[in-house]
């Protein structure tokens, strides 16, 4: 080090230890009262020295720091971003615990974020804190992208039209021993009764998920304390998760118990049915089994293999689940939507003398409409993230995020708005008779590495995401919904028990958009 140096060095320390003097000579509350007004002097100093700036995008002012707007934005995110929009445009940030959350509403924004280049963000980077210690270590986002569009392909195998023709009478099986053994119903026993949405729909997806693509075998697992298990699974997903992934807490170690066991029995199926070289097309699991060889040749563990099944299991689990409670907390409300439901399932099965099966799904189009209505009022994931890996120039605009902040896409919020939905807060199936909202989108394809997918995500309807991350689980999801309402609408009408009550309001406290609980209607069997 030179002389020069070495007196800058001196100085420096010599000027901290005058400060720490001076610190050191004011009482114990004066201390005290410094240390805890220095990090709001340090936030607010921050705030205006990054709004003098014209290459960021505004920011939302906060107090608190750290938090920043966490709160409002936590507790209602929609009005949030309306909120936001009105006083500053489309684009504008906003600090969540610690991060800078670029925003940018509307079909725009979807297609700036969700088809951005891959080098420029990664949702890999944003998630692999919350879902690793959920689904297990080499797989989702706890491995470079390109493996991550290996294993969508490798389970698209399980998610054809041919393997969702064996899927329908298996779930409608499920319902049906559901709605006979299940304490909530009991039919057979008793001919009405009141459930809540939110104990019975989680249920049942699980169960009709599992027995469809694992097979009966794990299925009947669920029949024990093992049910248990996911449910403790499930509660790894919320937004304390999110910030801080390990924690001494009690539901953080059921959930890595869980995620021990659950992938252990996985394995252990797996290796006896090599052992025994008893792989066939079951199920998912044989499917995995014959072909999970990345392209450069890298087969994946079977240990990977047993942590990609939870993750295909749980990442539908959450959003289907919702999605037909709160079709079914719509349809009380509408009982004149149930009866036309009711006909169009009689005119199609012939009066109930044909069985359910997947080709006459395709033939209930107001079955349909009433799944694809409900995903446009109640988006499965009100934001969806990316971490930006390299400076983000915003076309047309002076506007530059920078490496490190997070990008974040709401297509839940257009899916609200009335410029692109008329009259978007009513439940309106007979919206999509022409399906002329959803028509936005580019005839382009691509194929990120899973199969050909639209290019186009300036749609205001995106409530499956698009890009390289859209869900490949859409048709295997508008499949299970449709045979679980299907069997729901044959089997019985429902109401809320209140004839004053209406559909719930969205919780926004979980990851998921669930409806606040009670979330409870009175059944009463079909004659």
């Amino acid at each position: 080090m030179s002389t020069k140096s070495e007196s800058v060095v001196v100085k420096v320390f010599e000027a901290a230890q005058a400060v720490l003097g001076q610190f050191l000579a004011f009482s114990i509350a004066q201390q005290i009262s410094i240390v805890i007004l220095l990090p709001f002097v340090y936030t607010i100093v921050w705030q205006l020295l990054y709004s003098m700036r014209k290459d960021r995008v505004p920011l939302v002012f906060y107090w608190i720091p750290w938090v920043g707007s966490a709160v409002s934005y936590g507790m209602r995110p929609y009005e949030f971003f309306e909120e936001c929009r009105e006083k500053y445009g489309d684009i504008f940030a906003f600090v969540l615990l610690g991060k800078v959350m670029t925003v940018y509403l509307g079909p725009k924004g979807h297609e700036f974020i969700l088809n951005a280049k891959l080098a420029d963000v990664s949702a890999e980077a944003a998630y692999t804190h919350l879902t690793t210690p959920v689904f297990g270590n080499g797989v989702i986002y706890d491995c470079p992208n390109h493996r991550l569009m290996d294993q969508k392909k490798f389970v698209k195998g399980a998610l054809t039209t041919d393997a969702f023709r064996k899927y329908v009478p298996l779930i409608a099986e499920e319902v049906q021993k559901y709605f006979l053994t299940s304490k909530n119903f009991s039919i057979g026993e008793k001919d009405h009764g009141k459930i809540n949405v939110m104990v019975t729909q989680p249920e049942m997806t699980i169960f009709t998920a599992s027995r469809s693509l694992l097979g009966s075998e794990m299925r009947e697992k669920l029949n024990t304390d093992f049910a248990y298990l996911y449910s403790d699974l499930d509660k790894g997903f919320t937004p304390l998760n999110f910030v801080f992934s390990h924690l001494p807490l009690d539901n953080y170690r059921k959930r890595d118990n869980a995620q021990r066991v659950i992938s252990s029995t996985y394995l252990s199926l797996i290796k006896k049915r090599r052992d025994t070289n008893d792989i066939q097309d079951r199920d998912l699991i044989d499917s995995l089994m014959k072909n999970s060889t990345y392209k450069d040749g890298v087969k994946m563990t079977d240990q990977e293999i047993a942590n990609l099944l939870i993750g295909v299991l749980m990442g539908g689990q959450h959003t289907s689940a919702a999605t037909s409670a709160w079709v079914i907390l719509h349809l009380a409300e509408r009982p004149d939507i149930q009866e036309k439901l009711y006909e169009e399932q009689m005119k199609v099965l012939d009066n109930g003398t044909k069985e359910l099966t997947f080709d006459l799904l395709q033939e209930m189009p107001l079955l349909n409409q009433t799944i694809k209505e409900t995903l446009r009022l109640h988006h499965p994931l009100h934001s969806l993230f990316r971490k930006v890996m390299n400076d983000m120039p915003v076309p047309n605009s002076s506007y530059v995020v920078p490496k490190g902040h997070h990008v974040l896409v709401s297509p839940g919020y257009c899916h609200l708005q009335d410029k692109y939905f008329p009259n978007a807060s009513e439940f309106n199936p007979n919206r999509w008779d022409n399906d002329a909202a959803s028509s936005y989108a580019s005839n382009e394809k691509v194929d990120y590495g899973f199969g050909s997918i639209s290019k186009g995500v300036s749609s205001p309807y995106l409530p499956f995401g698009g890009g390289r991350h859209r869900c490949i689980g859409e048709h295997f999801a508008y499949m299970q919904l449709g045979t679980i309402l299907s069997n729901y609408i044959r089997t019985l009408t429902w109401k809320f028990a209140d004839p004053s009550a209406t559909v719930p309001t969205p919780d926004f406290q979980s990851m998921v958009t669930l409806p606040l609980e009670p979330s409870e209607i009175e059944w009463t069997l079909r004659k």
